[in-house]
């Protein structure tokens, strides 16, 4: 069993950085894959990014490419999503999940809010 807490959002106007945390309790946390989602309101949720137990990582919104990184450190259990360059088109409720491979995501956190105002 993992369970996952995502912490890091908050306000800011365009332009600014924030980095969001997905730290995780339970055995075995670095094996697993981890994504990190965007659900903006009235809208259904969608991967942002994701990261093996390996560290490969992949980007599948093409809006994010070359502002957000995904990051890790297993020995602190937690995913990192790097946001610079903020837009109001980021604002959303950011949800990391875990799972054994890459698209089989069997754990989910709260979330976290980000606002980004113009």
């Amino acid at each position: 069993q993992v369970q996952l807490v995502e912490s890091g959002g908050g306000m800011v106007q365009a332009g600014a950085s924030l980095r969001l945390s997905c730290a995780a309790s339970g055995r075995s946390f670095s094996s697993y894959a981890v994504g990190w989602f965007r659900q903006a309101p009235g809208k259904g949720r969608k991967l942002v990014a994701s990261i093996g137990w390996h560290g490969g990582s992949t980007y599948d919104a093409d809006s994010v490419k070359g502002r957000f990184t995904i990051s890790r450190d297993n020995a602190k259990n937690t995913v990192y999503l790097q946001m610079n360059n903020l837009k109001p088109e980021d604002t959303a409720v950011y949800l990391c999940a875990a799972g054994a491979v890459v698209g089989v995501w069997n754990y989910w956190g709260q979330g976290t809010q980000v606002t980004v105002s113009s």
